[in-house]
């Protein structure tokens, strides 16, 4: 969506500013220069400079402020200045880095006189990944408690949302479609049926309250794949479904939530967890079948298949596992030793034609040789892995030592071209032979339309 950003010079001496990064566009991987944040909005800004004669959406996700800890040193020392540790001193420093870049991309909405026909709107993904200033809510980032799901969200539209209003209405993510097509004036396409409501009225003041709802947090099964960790918020209550049961807080007069009133008002509690669980069911009615990677639009020729989302064979990873424990964040696939292990992912092709395979990879000297076969959509090729490359890590300019990947240069390993039919299938990696200790590491699998 964003076009691509010209190279610049750094705006300070911070090291976190002076190094090229890999950044993709439209498909295309390229080289960057400066800090990421500063470099989105660039791009973001470019974007909006394109399209200002014209509709557009313009969706800006920041990574920060997260690990890898890293900030340009105008930022950083500023708050390190004031005697916090490393990690709490550049979380700030991202945030204050973040604010001045969304000031940017008003600033030249306000320059181009897009502002009054342009709604902005701002949120956050969850609560906070580290222990650190949190409003005083209980929780933190992966809890279903208020301070892991409660986030800011500011809409700025002069002329059309008066400016400085507080709306103490409860709402959520699943409300901004509706919103945002009523605030349009545009026709609500066909979609599932909505969990969300238009919030239009009371940001133009029209209304003063909605009914009273409730939205539901909801987290991943636990190990007997039925029990479903989660919440439900009213405009007073929270219950909490914890591994203890349930627990209610009222959130208007303890919205610390520092007792449990479950006891007091059993009644509300009960009403509460049924609907949980009413909802629980309708939600997971579909099962957790994964979704497929698409492959095949003329448009985007060039899909990567990530290592850390392959489903790995067998399902105790033996023989085969990602670099880390869960298989995120720019990870890869490692410790393949075993011909009987392999990693899958679950695609599909909209539109049939012939497609070219690369393997990216890394292999030690002494694993050189092993042959490999892809398998997609009933057809197989194979290949061998005959060059040696293993890089070492690209350095980066963390101020706190990661719990994420570092970077490598891969190698990559065409494997040739198939001829798939429109469908979904699966596309798997298996290993033949394994000449030395291991078969390879595997970043990804490219897979590239030709016709």
């Amino acid at each position: 969506m964003i076009r691509r950003p010209p190279r610049s010079t750094p705006s300070n001496s911070s090291a976190a500013s002076d190094v090229y990064k890999r950044q993709e566009h439209n498909g295309t991987e390229f080289s960057s220069r400066g800090y990421i944040t500063d470099v989105l909005t660039d791009a973001a800004i470019g974007f909006i400079e394109n399209n200002k004669e014209r509709p557009f959406l313009c969706y800006v996700p920041y990574n920060a402020p997260h690990s890898p800890f890293q900030v340009p040193d105008k930022y950083f020392d500023k708050y390190k200045g004031r005697g916090l540790d490393d990690k709490l001193a550049c979380v700030y420093a991202m945030c204050e880095n973040l604010d001045d870049n969304i000031g940017r991309i008003l600033k030249r909405l306000d320059e181009l006189e897009l502002s009054d026909n342009t709604i902005v709107l701002f949120a956050t993904d969850n609560g906070p990944n580290t222990n650190r200033y949190n409003g005083g809510m209980k929780g933190r980032k992966g809890s279903e408690n208020e301070g892991g799901v409660r986030v800011p969200f500011f809409v700025r539209w002069p002329g059309h949302i008066k400016a400085g209003q507080t709306i103490e209405e409860i709402s959520s993510h699943i409300d901004l479609l509706p919103t945002l097509v009523e605030l349009c004036g545009v026709k609500m396409p066909r979609t599932l049926p909505l969990d969300g409501i238009s919030l239009a009225g009371l940001l133009a003041g029209k209304e003063t309250k909605q009914p009273d709802r409730m939205i539901f947090t909801f987290k991943f099964p636990r190990e007997d794949g039925v029990t479903v960790p989660g919440s439900v918020r009213t405009q007073r209550w929270r219950a909490v479904k914890g591994r203890k049961g349930w627990e209610l807080y009222d959130m208007i007069a303890d919205p610390g939530q520092k007792e449990d009133v479950s006891e007091k008002h059993p009644r509300i509690t009960k009403k509460l967890s049924e609907a949980y669980e009413k909802a629980v069911v309708d939600v997971t009615r579909a099962g957790f079948e994964p979704l497929p990677i698409h492959i095949g639009y003329p448009e985007w020729p060039v899909v990567v298949l990530p290592g850390h989302e392959a489903f790995l064979e067998p399902a105790s990873r033996e023989g085969i596992s990602y670099n880390g424990r869960a298989g995120w964040a720019n990870d890869w696939i490692t410790n393949w030793t075993s011909t009987e292990a392999y990693p899958w992912w679950e695609v599909e092709v909209v539109k049939a034609g012939r497609f070219e395979i690369t393997l990216r990879y890394v292999c030690e000297k002494e694993n050189v040789g092993a042959k490999v076969r892809v398998e997609i959509g009933g057809e197989s090729f194979e290949g061998v892995v005959r060059n040696a490359h293993n890089p070492k890590p690209v350095p980066s300019p963390d101020r706190v030592k990661r719990i994420e990947v570092y970077e490598k240069i891969w190698s990559s390993l065409s494997l040739g071209t198939v001829k798939l039919k429109k469908g979904r299938t699966k596309l798997a990696v298996k290993a033949m032979t394994r000449p030395g200790e291991k078969v390879m590491d595997l970043k990804a699998v490219q897979v590239r339309r030709i016709d």
